[in-house]
This record gives C-alpha cells, sequence and structure tokens, in this order.
C-alpha cells in the first residue's frame, strides 16, 4: 500500500510499487472519465521555492483533472520564507490544511526534512542537484510506453552528468532493472559524479562524443546545460553548447530509437528534431500528468 507514504527518492518505492503506479497511470489514460471526480474535497499544496512551469503545471493540472483542488505558491518571497519562517513551521502549519504536499527547493534534503514533520504525504518535486523523483516516474513511464518495457535497453545520457538531477534519479532507476547498460556523454567537466557510477551494477562507458553514443542507444536523453548550478557565468557559455543534437546527426541512430528531454531545452536539440517520429519529448510532458495522476490517488489511498 502506498497510502500515507512519501515520495523523496524513486528508488524508495519497490519495483512492483511502482509498477502499480504506472498500471494505473495507463488505467488513466484510456479511461480519464474514470478518474474526473476521485479528488473530490481535497487539497494539493504546491510549494515552490524554485522556477517551474512543466511541474508545477502538471501537478496542478493533476489535480484539477482529479477533481480536487490546489493553493500554494510559486514565489517564496508571497510567503513566511520571507519572514525567517522555518521549513519546519511551514510544513507543520500547511499540513493541518491539506491532504498531500508537492515542493520543490534549491537545497538538496529539503523534502526528506520536511518529510518529517508532516501528516500529510510530501512529494519532492526537486531538491537542487539531488532528486527529482515524478521526473523520472515520468521519463519510466515514457520508455514503458514506447518500449513495452523496462528491461533491457541501452540508455544513453547526454550533457550536463554533473548537476542534472533528472538525470541522475533516472540512471539510478533505470539500474534496478535487468540488462540495461549506460552511455555517459558529456565534456569532461560535467561528468557523471562518481558517487553515481560507483553505486551501478549494470554496465557503463563514457564518452565525449555525442555520435559514438548515439549510435547504439535505445533511448537518447537529452539535457541543458543548467545556468543556475554554476557559480562562474564563463564556465556555463563555455559549455552551454557542447552537444546539439540535429536531425542530421539523427542518421546514425536506431529507426526505433527514442529521443526523450525533461525541459526546457536551449540549445541542445535543434528544431528540426521536433518532427523525427522517434522525438517524444513533447509526449513525455503528458505522461508527466498522467503518472502524477496515478501517484496522487495512490498516496491518497483513493483507488
Amino acid at each position: 500500500m502506498l497510502k500515507g507514504r512519501h515520495l523523496i527518492d524513486p528508488c524508495e518505492f519497490t519495483l512492483c510499487e511502482l509498477e502499480e503506479i504506472f498500471g494505473l497511470a495507463d488505467s488513466i489514460i484510456h479511461s480519464p472519465e474514470r478518474y474526473s471526480g476521485i479528488c473530490e474535497n481535497k487539497l494539493l499544496a504546491s510549494l515552490f521555492y524554485e522556477p517551474s512551469t512543466r511541474t508545477k503545471f502538471s501537478f496542478d493540472a493533476a489535480m484539477l483533472r482529479l477533481g480536487g483542488q490546489v493553493l500554494g505558491f510559486s514565489d517564496p518571497n508571497t510567503s513566511s520564507a520571507a519572514k525567517g519562517e522555518s521549513l519546519k513551521d511551514t510544513i507543520i502549519t500547511i499540513a493541518n490544511y491539506v491532504d498531500v504536499v508537492v515542493v520543490r527547493h534549491p537545497r538538496e534534503g529539503t523534502a526528506k526534512l520536511l518529510s518529517k514533520h508532516s501528516p500529510a504525504p510530501i512529494i519532492n518535486a526537486g531538491d537542487g542537484g539531488h532528486q527529482h523523483p515524478t521526473q523520472t516516474l515520468t521519463d519510466l513511464l515514457t520508455i514503458r510506453h514506447y518500449k513495452n518495457q523496462l528491461n533491457n535497453h541501452c540508455l544513453a545520457v547526454c550533457g550536463d552528468l554533473k548537476f542534472g538531477r533528472t538525470i541522475h534519479s533516472l540512471v539510478l532507476a533505470m539500474d534496478r532493472y535487468e540488462g540495461v547498460n549506460f552511455i555517459f556523454i558529456s565534456p569532461e567537466e560535467l561528468k557523471m559524479p562518481s558517487y553515481i557510477k560507483e553505486s551501478l551494477r549494470n554496465p557503463y562507458v563514457e564518452t565525449n562524443n555525442l555520435d559514438a553514443g548515439i549510435a547504439s542507444a535505445d533511448i537518447l536523453y537529452m539535457s541543458r546545460v543548467q545556468r543556475e548550478r554554476f557559480v562562474s557565468e564563463d564556465e556555463y557559455v563555455r559549455l552551454k553548447d557542447y552537444f546539439i543534437l540535429t536531425k542530421d546527426k539523427l542518421q546514425e541512430a536506431k529507426k526505433d530509437m527514442i529521443v526523450m528531454h525533461p525541459l526546457p531545452r536551449v540549445n541542445e536539440i535543434a528544431d528540426d528534431v521536433d518532427t523525427d517520429e522517434r522525438a517524444v519529448y513533447f509526449q513525455q510532458t503528458k505522461f508527466g500528468m498522467y503518472v502524477r495522476m496515478a501517484l496522487i490517488i495512490k498516496l491518497l489511498g483513493l483507488e
């Protein structure tokens, strides 16, 4: 049972529990009208201490489509945080009003801290460079949809592997499945952290050559170089356009490879890739809404 649980790290859920969520998401995709009032009289608190478009909108849309309501903030300066209120006091107060809480924060470990003080389920919507578990659920559901399973894939991740929390979460989650191997594509300065690589049980290779990485991949997961994680503006400018995926580069890829991206993109995927049937990153955003609908239902025990 997932009722009352927190989602801080996707690896805290068993593979069977994840499959429960994905199965429910499939049901919602096929029959959304069956779930349109299931969260009536339920409230979701949306606490975004960091900018977001897709994650915030998809959570809001998910709760509203389930018949529930949303309240919260997307600018901490409009909350009591601007007055110096502690996160502990904030969550204890807010949990008195709502049924489930979604939080995004620039500091690693914030969601875990809040979960220790909240009787309402906490959903981590991104904590610094650490984890982004609902993006991981989105990514897994997308792969499962297009590839029919989560085992036996070659996953190439490209771009900012040092700070990319979506990539860290996805790689650790995919490593739990059988027959998966990884290709890590990045400049030297943005390589996958050692603590991630040392924890993997499946094999990986590292390269700074995008063309070479594309050729054998079943899934290509592109990411932007994150300006907000850099201390040096010069370093960001030097690395931001290191890899650019174009339609020409896809000529070397498998015909059934899929191209994913957590978005927003900057320059790392050219617009001409959008019309390629292998580009699924905009469909990926819709899967994000469905999987968040399923997660909310499961954590509230409403199925």
